[in-house]
């Protein structure tokens, strides 16, 4: 699945994802997050640990959905919709740096990083405005 041309800087810049996941009696739960786009896989890539809220929703229902809104223009944005495809063990924390160094610039110490995880979504659709 390709996404639109005309909003892939959004996925290119270190902007702030809002991720909904669907909770147990069908409610939805948002966060902001950060995230890659894996250009070559055609996935988005987060993490997350294993002792949040969101780590038991993934696996219980894998739907989730992601809006990244343009901080020039915010109504423009694109919308994600996919499922997670993986979610894989990330002990030392390698792909948090990763972020941390695409958001903040710089890399610190990861003390959560026995409980990290690199969640992979597959995106079912998207829409953009």
């Amino acid at each position: 699945m390709n996404v639109p041309e005309s909003h892939a800087d959004l996925l290119s810049r270190p902007l702030f994802a809002h991720l909904a996941t669907v909770r147990p009696d069908g409610s939805p739960l948002v966060n902001p997050m950060w995230f890659l786009w894996d250009e070559a896989g055609g996935v988005v890539k987060l993490t997350h640990t294993k002792r949040r809220r969101n780590y038991s929703l993934f696996q219980s229902d894998p739907r989730v959905a992601l809006d990244i809104s343009d901080p020039d223009d915010p109504y423009r944005y694109l919308q994600i919709r996919g499922v997670v495809e993986a979610i894989e063990d990330d002990p030392t924390g390698a792909f948090y740096k990763v972020l941390q160094l695409r958001y903040r610039g710089t890399v610190g110490e990861v003390s959560d990083r026995a409980y990290r995880v690199v969640v992979t979504i597959r995106p079912t659709g998207f829409k953009v405005r």
